[in-house]
């Protein structure tokens, strides 16, 4: 039997298996004689020791599960709590349990039940046996008690955010447990300088009650101001994502999204290709995601590794849209600690590296193999900034026409570095020293610089496609690359990781923008 009740539900009644009772009388008794917060403490310390080696000696005690309540669910529906519990209950009649086998198995439980985010983290477990008066019982039998506290089910964040040469203002609402289920409705509102505003809304649920499979239905509309482009990006739409993790780590989804997008807001100097690309456009798109990370700290790795990669189809066949084209990525991402000669544990000395490579193919807008569109000025790759290639301005790396970055099709860009304690502070602290070097190349086809019919839209044959692409990724390989170091300092923060960087650009190619000096980055993923 699983049974949820309200907090107003109490198992003080319960019967304890004689193999507790003559702990709980000499537990009951002192706790009667102790009033004081700091004697409590103390003896609940005490007890939790006690009841540790009491249950190390009793783990292959055969015993039965005959029950299992949980308490303080009040706004989680029953039907949503029973595949966790209910298995346990009813394979308990014919599997052998003993005491070990069965808090084995109500803490995977729990810990199935912590991911879902809707709960406290102290979920405090209470094993009781049945009333000896009840006939149906067995000497074996035993109850478990859950008692859990859920979390706020409404949060409201509001702050500001500076770092990557925009200052903003943000407010975030989240509604937790909608309807009982593990549901989040999250809500974003921002402005900026860069991001005019942009407003998000997104709704998630677990499927089959599982913490490892969501589907999520999100909405946005944003304009975002793009400097290096002389231009502004008014995006509207939708998707549809189904989100799973395995045991392991191992993060995937796969989704479809629909946007229309327009190019806006033009500068008085901006480029013949950027007034080319000008305009409306809507884009029908799935996508594939895989991440694999080992890494001991995200924000501040150590040691272990990252691999991600994303693929994006859009356009083609039944997809619909205007915008033909599929787009890769792949993301790799390591580091090694460092020993010190004599200094015991971490040293808090890393070595880490990166590369990060990215192909956008077009493709037709039907079932056929002719007729593929360059790729638009908002679909293509940009390279250079605070958080991928230091040293170089945003959207600084790459082709350009006059003053405005057209970004790429190919690009690669890889850094090494080196993370240091500060003087006196450790090797447990957020803050470190960081030593870098970083480059990276980004090209574009070259159908589309060469032509500007072509880069207003003029249709490409396949094999045009293929040998403008070939020749780009050929150029990226055999090319030197634009390449920078410095020196500067790391905090990690469990939100975002913040840079400030001291950068000293080694090779520039001709046309790209070399940033020499402070760079302030703030970012979640960097090179």
């Amino acid at each position: 039997m699983v049974r949820a009740s309200s907090p107003g539900g109490d198992d003080a009644s319960y019967t304890h298996p004689p193999v507790f009772e003559s702990l709980l009388r000499k537990e009951t008794s002192s706790v009667e004689q102790r009033a004081t917060p700091e004697n409590t403490r103390i003896h609940e310390n005490e007890s939790e020791q006690r009841m540790v080696q009491l249950l190390a000696h009793n783990q292959t005690l055969p015993v039965t599960l005959s029950s299992l309540q949980i308490h303080g669910a009040k706004n989680t529906r029953k039907s949503f709590l029973d595949p966790f519990f209910q298995p346990l209950v009813e394979d308990s009649r014919n599997v052998s349990y003993t005491l070990s086998d069965l808090l084995n198995e109500v803490g995977g439980a729990v810990s199935k039940l912590q991911k879902f985010d809707i709960f406290h983290p102290d979920i405090r477990v209470h094993l009781s046996q049945p009333a000896h008066l009840d006939p149906s019982t067995s000497p074996t039998d035993m109850d478990v008690s859950l008692r859990v506290r859920e979390k706020s089910r409404f949060m409201l964040k509001t702050g500001t955010d500076l770092g990557n040469t925009e200052g903003s203002a943000y407010g975030t609402m989240l509604v937790r447990n909608i309807f009982g289920g593990a549901e989040f409705l999250s809500m974003n509102a921002s402005a900026g300088t860069r991001t005019r505003s942009a407003y998000s809304a997104e709704f998630s649920t677990p499927i089959n009650s599982d913490p490892n499979l969501r589907l999520s239905v999100d909405g946005l509309a944003s304009s975002t101001h793009k400097p290096w482009a002389s231009h502004e990006e008014l995006l509207k739409g939708g998707g549809l994502r189904l989100n799973w993790a395995k045991e392991n780590g191992d993060r995937f989804q796969v989704g479809y999204s629909s946007t229309w997008r327009q190019l806006t807001g033009l500068a008085t100097t901006a480029s013949p290709t950027v007034r080319g690309d000008a305009g409306d456009s809507a884009k029908s798109a799935l996508t594939y995601l895989f991440q694999r990370d080992r890494r001991d700290n995200p924000m501040l790795p150590q040691s272990g590794y990252m691999v991600k990669t994303t693929t994006e189809l859009a356009g083609w066949g039944f997809l619909g849209g205007d915008v033909g084209f599929s787009k890769s990525e792949l993301e790799i991402a390591g580091a090694v600690p460092i020993p010190v000669p004599g200094f015991k544990g971490p040293s808090g000395i890393s070595i880490g590296c990166g590369l990060r490579t990215g192909l956008l193919y077009p493709v037709p807008l039907s079932f056929g193999l002719s007729g593929a569109s360059p790729s638009r000025l908002n679909d293509r790759f940009t390279l250079g900034g605070p958080t991928d290639v230091r040293g170089f301005s945003l959207g600084g790396l790459g082709p350009r026409d006059g003053t405005d970055a057209l970004g790429g099709d190919v690009f690669a860009a890889g850094s090494v570095n080196m993370l240091l304690p500060l003087p006196r502070v450790g090797p447990d602290s957020p803050f470190r020293i960081q030593l870098f070097a970083n480059g990276g190349r980004l090209v574009a086809m070259k159908n589309k610089t060469k032509s500007n019919k072509t880069a207003l839209g003029q249709n490409m044959t396949a094999s045009s496609v293929l040998n403008s692409m070939l020749s780009a990724t050929k150029e990226v390989g055999t090319n030197l690359p634009s390449v920078s170091a410095g020196v500067g300092v790391v905090y990690a923060h469990p939100v975002a990781r913040f840079e400030l960087n001291f950068s000293l650009p080694l090779v520039t190619r001709q046309g790209e923008e070399s940033r020499k000096g402070l760079q302030v980055g703030v970012g979640i993923n960097f090179l």
